[in-house]
């Protein structure tokens, strides 16, 4: 498979497991009513509507700012669908798989419901994570994977010189 088939088919599949989640949660249960729920001693499952970016960040109350930043999530990720038909590594290509279709999934609900659903919800003792999704779980793994990627000496084949500058 090549890097490219392989960044599109980890970005779709995340797409919709991250779609398929939310909608489950919340059109398939009573999690809105009766929520919390209580997974282990570590992990809950929420409500939560955010309005901005990660970490709740540039909270955005009126329309304008929704789809500005509708519009900025669609073009990262046709940026980073762009940037995955050139990858040369399945590593880079499946990072950029994952924050794309992490992107998209969550701009689909800033479109539909002018919020992201958040719902998962880690904590220990006084220690609070902030709550996520699918999605925000694929694009930190993304991000991770582009950082790995870049500390990966660059593979040359034998009959290649090296540049006039190395």
């Amino acid at each position: 498979m090549t890097p490219f088939r392989l960044g599109w088919l980890i970005l779709l599949t995340t797409l919709v497991l991250d779609q398929a989640s939310k909608l489950s949660l919340y059109f398939g249960t009573d999690l809105v009513l009766t929520q919390p729920w209580h997974l282990t001693s570590f992990a809950d499952f929420v409500v939560v509507w955010n309005r901005g970016i990660s970490y709740g960040l540039f909270q955005q109350d009126g329309g304008l700012g929704r789809w500005i930043l509708v519009a900025v999530s669609v073009a990262a990720s046709a940026g980073m669908i762009l940037w995955m038909r050139r990858a040369s590594s399945k590593l880079l290509a499946a990072a950029l798989g994952l924050i794309a279709g992490g992107a998209i999934g969550n701009a689909i609900d800033r479109a539909a419901y002018g919020a992201v659903f958040d719902f998962v919800h880690l904590h220990a003792g006084a220690w609070s994570w902030y709550v996520f999704n699918i999605a925000d779980a694929a694009i930190v793994a993304g991000v991770v994977g582009l950082l790995i990627d870049s500390l990966i000496p660059i593979r040359r084949s034998r009959d290649e010189a090296p540049s006039a500058g190395a």
